[in-house]
């Protein structure tokens, strides 16, 4: 059966050795399965007869979760507690189990860290919070579980659409059968009769089916934790935080058209280059297409990068501004491509841009390894942003045929780039 996951789409041991007596490094909690602590407020002499009990929630929600919780509270007295969040979501299915026992057992919720203070002469385990903490996708539907909800305002909550696990690291380059769909519609019908049995609103599982899975994760402002009914209780002197996201919509309701699915190669004159095509979203909604290739550059040290861009304004007959910046973001590395030109295309109301520069051999490479996952493409203009994630799939393939085709000193595009590069610079 497959399962779908928001956020956190499968978790991955790894084996480390380390030589000598170094010690192994502390794993990431979020990146594990849930665990569960719990904890009484301290120090005693701090918050004295008023001293909180929480139950500290971190990591990966999967389809064991609610059965790990209801063995955890199981013969302890968790009466008057707190659920405290720190998780990059997971399974669809294990998240409203764990809401709907959250909330069955009367319980509230909150997101943050449970920091062990140090243990007391009678043994008292108790600890502090730290409100600097995430609850990303299937963790704020946990959150709108809770009997009482609150967001410190260090916390971040963050949503983002369902996808098939094991196709989330390149979405569009994945094959999806009617099956799947019936899956997805499925758990979406289960999402909003959870979301209105918690007390929420429509609008919190409108706005994360807006995200699609090569965007980031949209962070909701304060204003939307209020209507959304995330929240029962908020800091009158929190300042409102704007969301990640809150660029407006530019579509105008038509498909951009992105022919390849994958990296594919692309001959010229006995030459290659790896291009891919993806289309341009700003909340799901279509605002053109981008194409990016690397050629060949110096061989051994580097690649040529082209980035070629057709962007819809929202106005008829207007253009979106002009980029003032490209950016890669590859194998840990952040890359600005300086722009050729940014003006308005062959229709007023579009944008036809080109970036191009060079990239380090090494992380050509990196990314072409099938354990690589992918890279990001963020631009930026005065009244818009957009980052976008493309995966690898293909890259492995024609990577080698790449390297081959480098011996010379040619450099080649494919035709849409070769028409855009001859564009006359801004």
């Amino acid at each position: 059966m497959k399962r779908f996951a928001f956020g956190a789409c499968a978790v991955i041991f790894c084996a480390l050795s380390a030589a000598g007596p170094t010690p192994a490094a502390a794993p990431d909690l979020r990146a594990l399965p849930m665990q569960f602590e719990l904890r009484r407020e301290g120090p005693a002499e701090t918050c004295g007869q008023n001293c909180r009990l929480w139950i500290s929630a971190v990591g990966a929600i999967t389809v064991d979760t609610p059965r790990d919780f209801e063995a955890f509270v199981k013969n302890r007295n968790i009466r008057g507690a707190a659920v405290v969040l720190d998780s990059d979501g997971g399974s669809v299915l294990g998240a409203l189990a764990l809401g709907r026992t959250v909330r069955r057992l009367g319980l509230a919720t909150t997101v943050g860290k449970v920091i062990d203070l140090a243990p007391s002469a009678d043994d008292d385990r108790r600890a502090r919070m730290m409100p600097r903490a995430y609850c990303e996708s299937m963790c704020a539907f946990v959150l709108l579980a809770g009997v009482e909800r609150h967001v410190p305002a260090e916390a971040r909550v963050l949503v983002h659409q369902i996808w098939l696990g094991d196709r989330r690291d390149d979405p569009t380059a994945a094959n999806y059968s009617a099956e799947d769909l019936v899956l997805v519609q499925r758990d979406i019908g289960r999402l909003a009769q959870y979301t209105v049995e918690m007390g929420g609103t429509i609008d919190l599982l409108e706005t994360a089916l807006k995200i699609p899975p090569w965007e980031p994760m949209r962070l909701l402002s304060r204003d939307e934790l209020r209507g959304m009914k995330i929240v029962t209780t908020d800091d009158a002197a929190v300042e409102a935080s704007s969301a990640a996201s809150s660029a407006p919509s530019l579509a105008n309701g038509s498909r951009a058209v992105a022919a390849e699915r994958s990296w594919v190669t692309i001959e010229n004159a006995g030459r290659l280059v790896l291009s891919r095509k993806h289309p341009l979203t700003v909340e799901g909604d279509d605002i053109g297409w981008f194409e990016l290739a690397f050629g060949c550059g110096e061989p051994g040290k580097d690649y040529t990068v082209t980035y070629v861009e057709q962007r819809r304004g929202s106005d008829a007959g207007r253009a979106p501004e002009s980029l003032t910046e490209v950016e890669l973001a590859l194998s840990g590395k952040t890359l600005t491509l300086p722009i050729v030109s940014s003006r308005p295309g062959d229709k007023p109301s579009e944008l036809a841009s080109l970036a191009s520069g060079r990239v380090p051999a090494e992380l050509v490479k990196a990314l072409a390894d099938p354990r690589a996952r992918s890279l990001s493409v963020e631009t930026t203009s005065s009244d818009n942003a957009t980052m976008i994630r493309i995966g690898n799939a293909g890259l492995a393939r024609g990577f080698p045929q790449l390297v081959a085709s480098c011996g010379g000193q040619a450099i080649v595009r494919s035709s849409t780039l070769r028409r855009e590069a001859e564009a006359q610079p801004r």
